[in-house]
């Protein structure tokens, strides 16, 4: 018989409060935020920026593939079962079966990317699990305001029929970006993807409000909000009570306070 506490999953992330909607993860997770801090701080630099993006990322990893992937019921005789018929575990584990991609953007959400595919290739069947490639960057206009995003080369594999498709990207500044590539894999692949979901450290509520007035089913997961632009009297509130008086961006549409460009930091890029 199966032990009824192991009969079904209630798992759901901590979260803060706010009002973004149902399908906005903000998680609460103190160890997280220091260690995104240290990320965010001007002194950090390689090796502790790439080592700490790795951190986070696999623990966000393992926070979406317990919240969003499907479970099934198993059966496995531990060691014990020699001497012990019982010995059997029979509860709720991950369903290895699952169809999932994962999306690099180049060039900041190449090292995340790579940790999903890690450990979706750890628990999951390893010939259900795909690993895409994009390069795109920010096209602007003469003020230096995003405007869209630019692609410049992808590998991509052509069936999305049903898989869970995970866009692991750092910053959620715009939004422009994921806006373009979850366009693509819903309108330009083949089959319809079982779900979308977008796995960053920090977003920003405009960037949330893009995407969601974009592609309304998406499920955003990030490690923290930024919104330090915004008056003090919204920033005394919960977040997203005035959503279209939180501001997050500069006139560059660079996150505020952010963490300056994760991508050139993670490649040393001036060097």
């Amino acid at each position: 018989m199966v032990d009824i506490a192991y009969g079904k999953s209630r798992f759901v992330p901590l979260e803060i409060e706010h009002k973004y909607g149902p399908n906005v993860h903000l998680l609460d997770d103190p160890l997280a935020w220091t260690q995104l801090a240290r990320l965010c701080a001007r002194e950090t630099v390689q090796p502790a920026v790439g080592r700490l993006v790795r951190v986070l990322y696999e623990r966000l990893s393992e926070i979406v593939l317990a919240a969003e992937f499907p479970k099934k019921r198993i059966d496995v005789p531990t060691r014990m079962v020699s001497s012990s018929p019982e010995a059997v575990y029979r509860g709720i584990a991950i369903d290895d079966a699952t169809k999932a991609v994962t999306v690099g953007i180049a060039r900041a959400g190449t090292m995340p990317s790579q940790v999903v595919y890690d450990l979706l290739n750890a628990e999951l069947d390893p010939s259900a699990v795909r690993q895409d490639h994009l390069f795109m960057s920010r096209q602007t206009n003469e003020a230096g305001q995003v405007t869209g995003a630019t692609w410049h080369d992808a590998k991509i594999g052509r069936d999305v029929e049903g898989r869970i498709v995970l866009f692991p990207d750092p910053m959620g500044a715009t939004g422009s970006s994921l806006v373009s590539a979850m366009t693509h894999y819903k309108t330009q692949l083949e089959g319809t993807p079982g779900r979308c979901i977008a796995m960053h450290l920090i977003v920003t509520p405009e960037y949330l409000k893009n995407v969601l007035t974009s592609h309304p089913d998406t499920i955003i997961y990030a490690w923290r909000i930024d919104r330090g632009l915004s008056p003090k009297d919204v920033l005394a509130t919960i977040p997203g009570t005035h959503w279209e008086r939180e501001r997050g961006l500069d006139n560059h549409q660079y996150i505020v306070p952010g963490a300056g460009g994760v991508g050139e930091l993670l490649n040393n890029a001036w060097i």
